[in-house]
């Protein structure tokens, strides 16, 4: 992929209607962008079925959720829950008696896990163990979908797995280097990336965020085939990221944010979506903003990219009700601290020559540099202490409306979605967000 395919138009089509079936694959917790997408499947009246990953026992081993769990899940959902665990990736599986992968990470500490080493053979042994459970759950969760869904339906399934890294405490300590250090306390993402650990994270990141959406597509065959049979349509989609269009010195220009550890995962999910689109299968990767979720607030400096939206709403015509998202932000920030002033500092940011050499979208994902970290964690700590309370920041307010932009820009789209991979930038979402104030 030479350069990115971005979403220009508003989308206006609309297949989808009461009686068709949303299913939302990947447990819905907190706040993210799936809750867009059910928001406009409930405004249309379809019945929303969703999955759940299960939970572990006290022995780890995968079980159903229990009546109480099951209850509050479906509640959150507003719809019906499949209680067959589809927890993704293989960190806590392995052949019967053997160690987990988790369990071979339990004794690395800070100063060993740059030179210990894995059993290659034995961790592959681990993930076709976990391949096989995903796929067996995945078959006995599309057997009941089957039952529920109607001839001639229209069905969209939004994949909505991501992550995989392991639960060991040593991961934890090089997290917060890598993402949050700077100076003596700054570590390289490219140090995790060469090591033994660094690799099977990204093996398990592969698992959770892209090759699920591989299994969904190919364990809905039956269905899909049922369903284009009797006159209905199948549609896939799946969330991305790979860097995002914002404004920059007066035009909109890609750029990301470094390092995303799970970037190598997004790509491969994007692969997915091509090669079912090359077999007339509508899958489509919607490759999102940056904003703050529970996710990503591990990634300090990744919100530095939502202020310009601010900009992007002015410019996109948003008159009265635009103004109205500047003077909330103006709110939050400490007297004497201005929202121009705020966006100054971003302007300054994007300008430097450091942010310049990482807008590489051929390169992309970058590891990072310990003069980024100082840059991107400095900025991000000037800004946050420019507001009244550090709960309630500006970028609480635009990830909030990003959320609320993405969810009928992807519902729409993926009715008659125009490529497999495609970029919600801020200029779009902006006139989505403009459309339904105005």
């Amino acid at each position: 992929m030479l350069a990115p395919t971005s979403l220009r138009e508003i989308p206006k089509t609309n297949i989808f209607r009461k009686g068709d079936v949303f299913v939302l694959f990947g447990e819905l917790f907190g706040r993210g962008y799936a809750n867009g997408l059910i928001n406009e499947a409930r405004k249309a009246g379809m019945t929303i079925i969703g999955i759940t990953v299960g939970r572990r026992d006290e022995n780890n081993a995968l079980r159903p959720l229990n009546s109480e769990e099951l209850a509050t899940a479906e509640s959150n959902l507003g719809g019906k829950i499949i209680n067959v665990p589809l927890m993704a990736g293989f960190d806590l599986d392995a052949p019967a008696g053997e160690p987990t992968p988790t369990d071979l990470l339990a004794d690395m500490t800070l100063k060993s896990w740059q030179d210990d080493k894995l059993d290659w053979a034995h961790i592959e042994k681990c993930r076709e163990v976990g391949i096989k459970r995903f796929k067996d759950s995945v078959a006995k969760v599309m057997s009941q979908l089957d039952g529920m869904i109607a001839d001639g339906s229209n069905v969209f399934f939004a994949h909505t797995m991501a992550g995989g890294i392991p639960k060991v405490k040593v991961f934890l300590a090089i997290a917060n280097r890598i993402y949050k250090g700077r100076g003596e306390r700054f570590l390289s993402s490219s140090a995790l990336l060469n090591s033994d650990l660094g690799k099977l994270i990204l093996m398990n990141f592969d698992e959770v965020t892209a090759n699920t959406f591989q299994y969904l597509i190919e364990g809905s065959a039956s269905i899909r085939a049922r369903l284009e049979k009797t006159g209905g349509q199948t549609r896939y989609t799946a969330y991305g990221y790979h860097g995002t269009e914002i404004a920059i010195d007066h035009h909109n220009e890609w750029q990301t944010y470094t390092s995303y550890t799970q970037g190598k995962a997004k790509m491969r999910l994007e692969r997915v979506a091509e090669a079912a689109w090359a077999q007339g299968i509508k899958a489509t990767v919607y490759n999102c903003p940056e904003i703050r979720t529970n996710s990503s607030d591990i990634f300090v400096g990744v919100e530095l990219s939502l202020f310009p939206l601010l900009k992007a709403l002015k410019t996109e015509n948003g008159g009265a009700w635009a103004e109205a998202q500047w003077q909330g932000c103006r709110a939050l920030l400490q007297e004497g601290n201005s929202l121009e002033g705020l966006l100054q500092k971003i302007d300054d940011y994007n300008a430097s020559s450091i942010m310049q050499r990482f807008r590489n979208f051929a390169a992309w994902p970058m590891d990072n540099s310990a003069e980024l970290a100082d840059l991107m964690i400095g900025t991000s700590d000037e800004i946050t202490k420019m507001h009244l309370d550090q709960k309630a920041l500006v970028t609480d307010l635009l990830s909030a409306l990003v959320l609320e932009g993405t969810g009928p820009l992807m519902f729409y789209e993926t009715s008659n979605p125009s490529a497999p991979v495609l970029w919600l930038n801020h200029d779009i979402i902006a006139k989505k967000l403009n459309q339904m104030h105005q």
